[in-house]
């Protein structure tokens, strides 16, 4: 049988941090922590609950990050 794959750790960083940035700065700055996924989603949209590891969301108003947080 062949192992169980070990996902990889996740960025040791808080999601609050990007509050405030500007979108895409705040995405570069995610993807030069480790994030491996960043999505930017408009207020109010709808999405799926599954939780990824390495995915760092974005809820972004006015082209300004409003809420972050992982999964």
């Amino acid at each position: 049988m062949a192992p169980i794959p070990t996902p990889p750790a996740e960025p040791q960083d808080n999601p609050d941090g990007y509050v405030g940035l500007e979108a895409a700065r705040a995405e570069q700055l995610a993807r030069e922590r480790g994030w491996s996924t960043v999505r930017a989603l408009p207020p109010g949209a709808i999405i799926t609950m599954e939780y990824r590891v390495g995915r760092l969301n974005f809820e972004v108003k006015d082209g300004r990050v409003a809420r972050a947080w992982k999964g």
